[in-house]
């Protein structure tokens, strides 16, 4: 495979611009309320349809772009993104006039609609004719919804009669050759994806652009969400960037990307090492099995706390349901077997012995703790409180029917009606009993094994060892940049001895070999040369002992 960056093209230098602006009152305090959403949809407190994390993001990114993007109404920024990209465009727009140079303006946010509601791209381009800046020179790519229309578009753009163009990643972004003349792009907000990035600046810095400089602004909104995306932008892709330079997959990457080899991976790769390949391969197993160990663990910590914690708690709180179930079951038998003549059930102090009339008093008497704004007890019902509440979520009313345990019911407009469901809330609890009881029977069961699972050690711990120490010595022998490293080399130790850093050298004579060197021409040695000795000098001890023996047998 390869990248861009391997292949040299002749594309423009890039001088990238980063347009950092403060926040407006409005925009600080939106943000802060961001913050109050966010934690109420973690603790549930919201439904899921009217707000959620990804309607709040989005929220957030609209607001880091324009604030009238949240209220057509609110105040027009001098010191917003946008007007800052206004300027800019129209500064560039003035000093390539000669030129005819173009630029692209890119946006996937409040992109243009017909519908005369506020976006970004008809404030930018009436910003710019009002500058003087003509109108046919500015155009959207959203105005082009044919293939006929792209083409006639592009080329207006490649001659330099169309000079600003604005669009989104996905109509604006791969497939579009418009870099003839482009001497600018703007980024005026944040994709969420690297490769939307590249396709953007691919637009610019390619071959046949005829600038060899251009410009590429990057818009920010200090505070908001603008540098939370370009955060998450930046992390995606330095793991991307480590896997598309061969870099292993790991879990934890280094902060600044490095594309090069260390210095000790070059000298190992020059003398074709097999350890390089075993030493890249075991980077990866180890890593996957560090993972699997780290989850391992994870898993143990969190057993070890549920059999600590909330299995003994559920447990409990189950056991004292069913007490209270059985309890409650026993207290309503009476009132299920009563029959029409014999109902009584007392409501704001008064007995009822029509159930109509009861029904009736239990809506009045909710009506009547709404008006007061507060909620409480209403009446009672054999052994069993009844309280009433308004759910202000629901718009309803929620009758309490509290006896040991409390069972909920919604008041309805029928008097009658009412009464019904609070018997038939009552007669639910022998049906409720049961579940709660298997309900029991799983929490033990779940118990007993989280206890048995919580024992077990990690079944790859062997092999995760092993190869661990295996590694720890391919990096011991191929670490070849730190001093004393001359046996993972092969040096031999007289070899190391002549050689002293930054010192000329003496002629040295040893037995049986004579070397003759002046001071001007001392060097080290060749670490290639020094391993393929070694590798030889290894060969060869194999036949020197078997020399050996074979002398010995003949003595």
């Amino acid at each position: 495979m390869q990248t861009a960056d391997m292949l040299n093209l002749p594309v423009p230098q890039a001088e990238y611009i980063n347009e950092v602006l403060k926040p407006s009152e409005t925009q600080e305090e939106m943000v802060s309320s961001f913050a109050d959403r966010a934690e109420a949809v973690r603790n549930g407190n919201v439904n899921p349809r009217f707000d959620n994390m990804l309607k709040i993001t989005n929220d957030g990114r609209k607001l880091a772009l324009d604030q009238r993007l949240m209220n057509e109404m609110l105040p027009d920024e001098p010191e917003s993104k946008v007007n800052r990209c206004v300027d800019n465009a129209f500064k560039v727009w003035e000093e390539s006039a000669l030129d005819r140079g173009t630029q692209l303006i890119f946006c996937d946010l409040s992109t243009p609609k017909a519908d005369g509601t506020f976006n970004v791209y008809d404030d930018v381009r009436e910003k710019l004719v009002a500058r003087g800046v003509p109108r046919e020179e500015v155009a959207f790519i959203h105005e082009y919804n044919t293939e006929t229309k792209k083409a006639e578009l592009f080329a207006k753009v490649r001659a330099g009669q169309v000079r600003i163009l604005m669009g989104s990643t996905p109509k604006l972004g791969a497939g579009t050759n418009i870099q003839d003349r482009l001497i600018a792009l703007h980024h005026l907000d944040c994709p969420w994806k690297p490769s939307d990035l590249e396709q953007q600046e691919g637009r610019i810095l390619r071959q046949g652009n005829r600038n060899k400089q251009v410009k590429i602004y990057r818009y920010v909104t200090e505070n908001t969400f603008d540098s939370y995306m370009w955060q998450i932008l930046e992390n995606k892709q330095k793991f991307i960037s480590q896997i598309m330079t061969s870099k292993s997959p790991v879990r934890a990457c280094d902060d600044v990307d490095d594309t090069a080899l260390s210095y000790a991976e070059i000298k190992a790769l020059a003398t074709g090492n097999p350890y390089i390949k075993e030493k890249m391969d075991l980077d990866i197993q180890v890593s996957k099995l560090k993972l699997l160990k780290a989850n391992h663990t994870s898993q143990i910590y969190s057993l070890e706390s549920d059999i600590a914690r909330r299995y003994p708690r559920e447990i409990t709180a189950t056991q004292g349901q069913i007490e209270a179930l059985k309890t409650d079951m026993e207290a309503a038998k009476p009132l299920l077997a009563q029959d029409k003549d014999h109902f009584s059930m007392e409501i704001s102090g008064k007995v009822y012995s029509e159930r109509k009339e009861a029904g009736a008093a239990i809506i009045e008497a909710c009506k009547a703790l709404k008006a007061a704004g507060t909620e409480g007890r209403i009446g009672s019902y054999g052994a069993f409180e009844l309280h009433s509440r308004f759910d202000n979520f629901d718009k309803v009313f929620r009758l309490s029917i509290k006896g040991v345990w409390n069972y909920s019911m919604e008041v309805g407009k029928d008097p009658q009606g009412n009464i019904l469901r609070v018997t038939n809330a009552l007669a639910g609890i022998e049906r409720t009993l049961p579940q709660v009881e298997r309900r029991l029977e799983t929490l033990e069961q779940q118990l007993a094994q989280a206890k048995e699972e919580a024992k077990r050690p990690f079944a790859q711990e062997a092999e995760l060892a092993e190869k661990s120490a295996r590694l720890a010595e391919l990096n011991s022998l191929l670490n070849m940049d730190e001093k004393g490293s001359e046996d993972a080399l092969g040096v031999d130790e007289d070899a190391a001895e002549t050689e002293v850093a930054d010192r000329p050298r003496q002629p040295v004579n040893y037995a049986g070999r004579v070397a003759e060197r002046t001071a001007d021409n001392v060097r080290k040695p060749s670490v290639l040369a020094q391993l393929h000795a070694k590798q030889a000098e290894r060969s060869a001890e194999p036949q020197k002992s078997q020399k050996r023996k074979s002398h010995d047998m003949e003595l």
